[in-house]
């Protein structure tokens, strides 16, 4: 399934990001609808400053195509009269049509009062959950990015109990439920209250007229019909209301808010910290009223531990972690392949369940029926199964699920990884439980598949024969069915007969001069580069000469430099290099190709040279499995002036050959006899 946009919202904060589009005097919902339909929009700060002189809001919404509030190690700054939304992609249908999706508080957590406890990859997947959760009312979920926990409960910051109260929690971030219906809003009574919170009613009515942003403003003919309006309210979830009397009964008198002071940052205290326009004349602004939760006296759905109630609450035991409290023993073993990644699983008992990716549980799974043996094949490339890749290792995390939907103590979870090195090796293989700290790596070493060089013509057939200017694609690719990526870099161009040097690109895999051999780019899993032929001056033979390595993945490009541009080149190694002995699995490739001046006639070479690499050549890699050098030079071949001269040269010679033997026999014969 697709996932949809979404956007969290964190109330007067603010996040560094790079700012590539600033509107101003634009409403809250336009900023955010451009962001929405922008696909280069990453995050939106959205401002309403007060105007001294007069309660009038002045906005700024700043797009912004970067931003540091994806990275949870990073601390937002405080912005007063400020909303900041981070676009999201969530894999749910339930993503409603609302301006955000979720309220975030960063390093927060409800204490003690969750339902249910689930292990997501990332945020995005936590989120979705508490969206798709049908046994309760999802009202806000805790993600923690260090053990991948998330933690959804029915209870939110405005629930009445005594113990409900966000506490700091470094590395987990808060996050309220904003697509609930406005029926949902509470898990008690939903009633309506002057906020009692130790501050004068009408300094928090003041605070709200000013520094609230208006969601949407309506003429009423009493706070019932205002309250009302905030009842049944559905374009967005309404916190809170201010009605002021309006005697000329023309004016729009009902302000609805998605606020409350509990969405404050500072919760009560803000509302003393501000202070009233110069020009006020001191008079009641009028009521504000906010939702108030009152309790039904239900209890939790779970039993206050983190898991539901009704599960199995029975760790694994310290006699055999590979088996679970019904006496089922799980034997896990994992086959390492080119493009995928096998999980053979084998119980005592027949097993019914899911077998998932942790956090991919929509896209990667299997449901098994009283099955004793089954497989779950994990994807290498792609999102579908989120397998990560760093320093030649692939790495996993799988589900073992006894129940279609919900993850108890009981299930088992297995961490996995499969490492790519250089040489064929053995597969071993061995499994523990993500719970035990102990975990044995699975190492395997598919061989990499050797690449193709070509050039080819705009149309894309080969070619062996071009004139300087003709337009060619340089290309070097490998099959497309393999976990990796190549990269080139400290390419040169040389003239045959070596005197004549030319670097084209650097040993960062940037181009030196992009008018001659512009820069490489990915098209799968090749890379090639769009150029056209040339030749040096003293040599119509050209022989190019990279180095050629490979990645496991996708290769990282290089940000390259030339002028004022920037460009990215697919020509770097990932970040951190080791080096690796040229052994005999490496080759050298090379390709032929003939560039004539214009007008000169299309000659074949019948003949091909291999030009072989000194063996103190570097040998630099990263990621890699081994290096390919690839040679493609070209051959000199006489010109149809050059034929023509050497053969006028030679008819010459000739007839003074023949001239001089004609004078010598003339001069013999037409000699005086000497005999007498």
């Amino acid at each position: 399934m697709k996932g949809r946009v979404g956007f969290e919202k964190l109330s007067e904060m603010d996040y560094r990001g790079n700012t590539y589009y600033t509107i101003r005097n634009l409403s809250l919902y336009e900023c955010q609808g451009w962001c929405r339909e922008e696909p280069d929009c990453a995050s939106a700060s959205f401002s309403f400053v007060v105007n001294p002189l007069a309660p009038i809001q002045e906005t700024v919404c700043l797009l912004q195509n970067e931003t540091t509030g994806s990275n949870p190690t990073v601390n937002p700054q405080k912005a007063v009269s400020t909303y900041y939304m981070i676009k999201l992609n969530i894999r749910s249908e339930n993503v409603c049509n609302r301006p955000w999706t979720f309220e975030r508080v960063p390093n927060k957590m409800l204490r003690g009062l969750d339902n249910a406890l689930i292990f997501t990859a990332t945020k995005e997947s936590c989120l979705a959950a508490c969206l798709n959760e049908k046994r309760f009312v999802c009202r806000s979920a805790e993600y923690n990015y260090i053990t991948t926990k998330c933690h959804l409960s029915e209870h939110d910051r405005r629930s009445v109990e005594d113990s409900i109260e966000l506490v700091d929690a470094q590395g987990v971030d808060y996050f309220e439920n904003l697509c609930l219906k406005a029926g949902d809003g509470c898990r008690g009574v939903r009633q309506y209250a002057v906020p009692s919170i130790g501050v004068a009613d009408d300094r928090v009515a003041h605070h709200a007229d000013v520094y609230f942003y208006v969601d949407k403003e309506l003429l009423a003919s009493n706070e019932a019909a205002c309250q009302r309006a905030c009842q049944v309210e559905n374009e967005f979830l309404c916190r809170s209301y201010l009605f002021k009397e309006s005697s000329a009964g023309l004016e729009y008198n009902c302000q609805l808010y998605h606020l409350d002071h509990f969405s404050l940052p500072d919760g009560p205290s803000t509302f003393l910290t501000t202070d009233r326009p110069l020009l006020d004349d001191g008079e009641p602004v009028g009521k504000f009223v906010e939702n108030v939760c009152i309790s039904n006296n239900t209890g939790l759905i779970g039993d206050g531990s983190g898991g539901i109630s009704g599960g199995d609450q029975t760790g694994p035991t310290e006699s055999d972690i590979n088996c679970d409290r019904t006496g089922t023993c799980y034997d896990v073993g994992v086959h390492c392949r080119d493009t995928k990644i096998e999980v053979l699983v084998k119980t005592n008992r027949p097993f019914s369940g899911r077998v998932y990716a942790l956090g991919r549980s929509e896209t990667c799974n299997i449901d098994v029926q009283n099955s004793d043996s089954f497989r779950l094949d994990l994807t290498m490339n792609g999102g579908d199964c989120n397998t990560q890749s760093m320093s030649g290792m692939f790495t996993n995390t799988i589900v073992l699920q006894h129940h279609s939907v919900v993850m108890t103590k009981g299930d088992k979870i297995y961490k996995i990884k499969c490492t790519y090195d250089m040489s064929p090796r053995n597969v071993s293989f061995g499994m523990m439980p993500i719970r035990d700290p102990d975990m044995i790596s699975i190492t395997s070493a598919p061989a990499a598949p050797p690449p193709r060089i070509r050039i080819l013509d705009p149309t894309g057939g080969d070619v062996e024969t071009v004139r300087i200017g003709d337009r060619l694609i340089f290309r070097i690719e490998i099959p497309g069915n393999t976990p990796y990526g190549i990269f080139a870099r400290s390419c040169l161009a040389m003239a045959k007969d070596s005197r004549s040097t030319f670097q084209i690109i650097d040993d960062d895999g940037c181009p030196t001069d992009p008018s001659i051999f512009p820069r490489f780019v990915p098209d799968g899993t090749a890379l090639q580069s769009t150029y056209e032929a040339f030749r040096f001056t003293e040599s119509y033979g050209v022989i190019f000469q990279c180095n050629v390595r490979y990645c496991l993945g996708p290769c990282e490009p290089a940000n390259c430099q030339w002028g004022r541009d920037t460009m990215e080149s697919w020509g770097r190694k990932r970040r951190s290099a080791e080096k690796v002995e040229k052994t005999e699995e490496d080759m050298t490739m090379s390709h032929e190709i003939l560039v004539l001046d214009f007008g000169d006639e299309d000659t074949k070479f019948s003949h091909r040279q291999t030009a072989t690499l000194p063996a103190n050549f570097p040998n630099n890699s990263t990621y890699t499995v081994h290096e390919e050098t690839v040679t493609v030079f070209n051959s000199t071949c006489p010109t149809k002036t050059s034929v023509l001269a050497l053969a006028v040269t030679c008819a010459l010679l000739l007839l003074l050959y023949i001239c001089t033997v004609f004078y010598f026999l003339m001069r013999r014969w037409l000699g005086p006899d000497k005999s007498v």
